[in-house]
């Protein structure tokens, strides 16, 4: 059996449109593998519109015309609501684990 390497990344959350699902402060780890990409997964985005920045929402629908994001904060976040249907490359990544610190740290 051949193991890919998929890159692994912990990201931390700033802004509260994740609110109260994860908080500002927080740290979700991300793995780069997006291929068949679920409802209800959180991801990792890079808009072409906006390269640098990356946001973290919730995917509410996979259509032909793209994927629909959602932060669970409607109130604080920019998401699908105003942006539309993403391509598929705009995912980046999809969170597997929160990251939580020993109370040492």
């Amino acid at each position: 059996m051949t193991f890919l390497p998929i890159p692994i990344r912990r990201v931390k959350v700033s802004g509260n449109s994740m609110f109260p699902t994860i908080r500002d402060g927080k740290s979700l780890f991300f793995h780069g593998a997006t291929r068949g990409i679920g409802v209800n997964q959180i991801v990792l985005i890079e808009r072409d519109s906006y390269p640098g920045i990356f946001y973290i929402k919730r995917v509410k629908s996979v259509q032909a015309e793209g994927i629909w994001v959602e932060g669970d904060n409607s109130a604080e976040s920019n998401d699908s609501r105003k942006w539309g249907y993403l391509s598929p490359h705009e995912i980046i990544a999809v969170a597997f684990r929160r990251y939580r610190m020993k109370a040492s740290e």
